[in-house]
């Protein structure tokens, strides 16, 4: 039954910390875009509901267990970059030149550190590997083979690229670069028009805010092109005074707006909720450039918030009352 229910848990009481009184959260994304059910069968559905709660279930389990909020948001990114459904570690898109290049990042709100790998081509999870810049750098972002020498020297182990490869993304660049940019989908290609990305944002006991996210980037992606995955400030944002962010979208616009440290912004400059900042951006100002995404966020109290101009986002959450929802398309 868990393969076919949005909400699976329910319970009457505010999960918190015994000690400290906070409300533990979190919430987490595998990309927007045009998801409609009329092209998803339901074998496909209930794999990408079933992959989005063992995610969501994994950093959970390491909030409850009074653990930290980037522990728990990088576990539950592992859990994506490890299927083969996501654009992300396993399962991402090709570049151009038929490779697997892939961006991650993570911010702590609780000192506004931050982590971020671009290009990486050889390590499995990318998200523990920004999570490393962060802990054991005085760098904020590497890239490539510089990326590489850092995770060489930090013991990380490497795979070949083509433990990346999957059939089902390299006809999906084959028909991109045949030129076939039909809007109509077959079932092995329920998100070619799926803007690819996953994150997580969460709170932990102690109140603490983490946002992490992890990406293949485009299909048929070129010149080494980087998008706002793992930019801090475009994709990832964390600020305990304000909210946690992740985003997914046309990454060019998600760069030129800073759409996850305006929404953060919104909510601590203006003194508005999260829900309206995200709105503003995502359905007003991103709209208004014809610009197509969504973001997760939470905020100080561990209230989470969905905004997406999309048809459909892969999305789930745990949120402070210890209630599972689990969705994809946008009307459900």
């Amino acid at each position: 039954m868990r393969y076919i229910l949005s909400v699976v848990l329910m319970l009457s009481v505010t999960m918190v910390d015994a000690d400290t009184g906070k409300p533990i959260a979190i919430a987490i994304h595998g990309g927007a875009g045009t998801l409609l059910k009329e092209n998803m069968s339901e074998e496909v559905e209930a794999a990408y509901r079933a992959t989005l709660e063992d995610s969501v279930r994994a950093g959970y389990e390491i909030l409850k267990a009074g653990g930290g909020s980037r522990e728990a948001v990088m576990a539950a990114i592992v859990v994506m970059e490890d299927s083969v459904l996501f654009n992300a570690g396993k399962g991402a898109v090709f570049t151009s030149d038929r490779r697997v290049e892939l961006d991650a990042s993570i911010m702590d709100g609780s000192d506004l550190n931050a982590g971020a790998v671009t290009g990486i081509r050889h390590i499995r999870n990318p998200i523990r590997l920004a999570n490393e810049v962060l802990e054991h750098s005085v760098h904020v972002m590497f890239m490539g083979e510089g990326a590489e020498s850092f995770a060489r020297s930090r013991g990380f182990e490497f795979v070949d690229n083509d433990y990346f490869y999957t059939e089902r993304r390299r006809k999906q660049l084959e028909r991109v670069q045949a030129g076939n940019t039909e809007t109509a989908l077959s079932e092995d290609f329920t998100d070619d028009q799926k803007l690819g990305t996953v994150g997580a944002v969460a709170m932990d006991s102690r109140g603490n805010i983490a946002a992490g996210t992890s990406t293949g980037g485009m299909t048929n992606k070129q010149f080494g092109r980087i998008g706002d995955s793992p930019i801090i400030g475009a994709g990832t944002y964390a600020d305990n005074d304000a909210c946690g962010i992740s985003g997914t979208g046309h990454g060019e616009y998600f760069i030129r707006t800073s759409v996850a440290h305006d929404i953060c912004a919104r909510v601590l400059y203006k003194g508005i909720p999260l829900q309206q900042a995200a709105d503003e951006v995502i359905l007003h100002r991103l709209v208004d450039m014809e610009a197509e995404g969504g973001i997760i966020g939470i905020d100080r109290n561990a209230n989470i918030v969905f905004s997406f101009n999309s048809k459909g986002m892969y999305r789930a959450a745990i949120d402070r009352e210890g209630a599972l929802s689990v969705k994809i398309f946008k009307h459900q």
